[in-house]
C-alpha cells in the first residue's frame, strides 16, 4: 500500500510503499477512498519535535469502504462505505477530553494511505446523500462545528451567529449549520471573493477584517451578535466582545492569529458574557452531527481535490490560505 509519511518537523512528507496493516483485536481495516487535510496536520508539519523513528502516517479525515474485520461477529461490516471518526479515546466526561485523548494521524496512523487500520468503534455508516468523497470532509471539521454551535454556544433559531475566517472548513460547516437551524449568520473574511461566496451561500453579510473600518461597519449594519464563532483569536478577538450582545456566547476552536491582548475584564462582566474554548467532540456529537448533516440533507463545500502523489501541493494551498471550502486527498 501507498502512504505519506510524515519523517519530523520541516521534513517533506515521503509517499512510501508499505506492507497493508495486519488486523487487531476488534480492529477494521478500511479501503481509502478520499481524505481531508486539516489546519491540525499544517500545525504538525511545522510544529511537531519528537522524534518519530519510521514516520507516522498523517490524516484525521477519510472516508472508504471496509475491506476485513477481525471478529467473526462482525463480518456483515465488509463492504459498508463508512466515514471514520478521528477522535479516538474522549473519555467519561462529556464536557472534556480525558488526558489521554488523541487524534488519528499522531500517533497512531492516518487516512493519507491506502488503507487505515482503526477500531470498529470508530467507523459510522456514510449518510447515504453523499459521495464517498463528500463524507471524507464532514467529520473533523463538521464536529468541531457542531459542538461549538451546539453544545457549547447552545444556539437558538432566529439568533445572530458571526463567523470569523469565512473558507476554512469548519467556518463553513459552521455557517451551514446555523443557517439551516434557522438562525443569521454573518461572517468575515480577509478576502472579498470570500465574502461573496460565503453572501452566495446564504450570509446574511461579509465584513472584510482588513478593512480599517469592518468594526464600525458590523456595528452599523448587524449592531451585534448573540453567538460568535472564532477561529483565529489574535488581536482582534477583544473588538469580537465588544461586538457581543449582552448574555452572547464566543466559542473559540483556533489559533491562527496567535495568543490573545488586551481582553476588558469590564466588558465581561458587565455584558456577562461567556467564553468557550472547543476541541472536536464526543461520540454521541459525532453521531449528533451526521444525524443533522442527513436530515438537513447538507453536503460540504469543497474547494479542490489532489491526488495522494501530489499531497505536498495540497498543503501549500492550505497554507496559503485561499481555499474555500475543504481540500480533498483521492486515495481511490
Amino acid at each position: 500500500m501507498r502512504a505519506a509519511f510524515f519523517l519530523g518537523k520541516d521534513t517533506p512528507l515521503s509517499i512510501k510503499e508499505i506492507e497493508k496493516p495486519k488486523l487487531g483485536k476488534d480492529q477494521v481495516l478500511v479501503k481509502i477512498k478520499s481524505a481531508a487535510l486539516n489546519h491540525h496536520e499544517l500545525w504538525m508539519l511545522k510544529e511537531q519535535t519528537e522524534s518519530m523513528p519510521g514516520g507516522v502516517i498523517l490524516g484525521s479525515d477519510g472516508s472508504g469502504v471496509v475491506e476485513a474485520v477481525e471478529a467473526e461477529a462482525d463480518q456483515y461490516l465488509i463492504g459498508k462505505e463508512v466515514v471514520i471518526n478521528p477522535g479516538i479515546g474522549w473519555g467519561n466526561n462529556p464536557a472534556v477530553q480525558a488526558h489521554s485523548f488523541s487524534i488519528l494521524g499522531y500517533p497512531a496512523h492516518g487516512t493519507f494511505g491506502d488503507y487505515v487500520l482503526i477500531s470498529k468503534k470508530q467507523i459510522f455508516e456514510k449518510p447515504e446523500h453523499l459521495t464517498l468523497e463528500e463524507a471524507a470532509a464532514v467529520p473533523l471539521a463538521g464536529l468541531t462545528a457542531y459542538r461549538a454551535l451546539f453544545t457549547k454556544a447552545r444556539l437558538r433559531p432566529g439568533e445572530k451567529v458571526l463567523i470569523t475566517g469565512i473558507g476554512g472548513g469548519v467556518a463553513l460547516w459552521a455557517m451551514q449549520f446555523a443557517l439551516a437551524f434557522g438562525a443569521r449568520a454573518y461572517v468575515t473574511s480577509g478576502s472579498e471573493e470570500k465574502m461573496k461566496k460565503a453572501k452566495a451561500l446564504g450570509a446574511t453579510a461579509a465584513f472584510n477584517y482588513k478593512d480599517p473600518e469592518w468594526t464600525k461597519k458590523i456595528a452599523k449594519e448587524a449592531g451585534g451578535f448573540d453567538v460568535i464563532i472564532d477561529s483565529a483569536g489574535g488581536s482582534q478577538f477583544s473588538a469580537l466582545l465588544e461586538m457581543a450582545y449582552p448574555g452572547a456566547r464566543v466559542v473559540i476552536y483556533g489559533r491562527t492569529a496567535g495568543m490573545i491582548p488586551d481582553i476588558s475584564p469590564k466588558t465581561l462582566f458587565w455584558k456577562q458574557l461567556s467564553i468557550f474554548g472547543t476541541t472536536m467532540g464526543t461520540t454521541d456529537e459525532f453521531l449528533s452531527m451526521l444525524d443533522f448533516v442527513h436530515r438537513h440533507q447538507l453536503k460540504p463545500i469543497i474547494d479542490s481535490t489532489y491526488s495522494l502523489e501530489n499531497i505536498k501541493e495540497a498543503f501549500t494551498k492550505m497554507d496559503q490560505g485561499d481555499q474555500f471550502g475543504k481540500i480533498l486527498i483521492s486515495v481511490d
